[in-house]
């Protein structure tokens, strides 16, 4: 199923300076394009649309270990309300944890990377508000974390 996830701003990269009108085309648990919200809803008519406030952008690599909870799903969870769709591989040792990670998606990165919105890579977004809060985390493809 294709998603467009439009906001009034898009980062490609977290340090890219904000594009307005920007959105996401995502396909399964790939990003098939990233353009402006005009053009990709003109290009793509009947598409479901998820238009979110604030900044759309790369979902975070998540660089520490993992916050602390009573379950290994919420602290897989605790991640997503970050906007982190991906962690350190040596930072999740706990077999539980690792596995909860694997069910839910998350990419256990061996060294950090950049986080990037690209056509063809996986489908890692995050949105947040302007005081820095994560509004919304989509790991590949899929939406595992929208604030109430």
């Amino acid at each position: 199923m294709r998603t467009i996830h439009a906001a009034p701003l898009l980062r490609r990269t977290l340090d890219d300076r904000p594009v307005v009108e920007g959105a996401v085309l995502v396909t399964g648990d790939r990003i098939e394009a990233v353009a402006s919200a005009g053009e990709l809803t003109a290009a793509y008519p009947g598409v479901r649309v998820r238009r979110w406030p604030g900044v759309l952008g790369p979902a975070l690599v998540h660089d520490g270990p993992l916050p602390p909870a009573p379950t290994p799903r919420e602290r897989v969870h605790a991640l997503f309300r970050l906007g982190a769709a991906a962690a350190l591989a040596d930072q999740v040792t706990d077999p539980g944890v690792r596995a909860a990670a694997a069910r839910n998606g998350v990419a256990l990165l061996a060294s950090a990377r950049p986080p990037e919105l690209a056509a063809g890579g996986r489908a890692d977004l995050a949105v947040f508000a302007d005081d820095g809060s994560c509004l919304a985390t989509v790991v590949a493809g899929r939406l595992v974390h929208r604030r109430a």
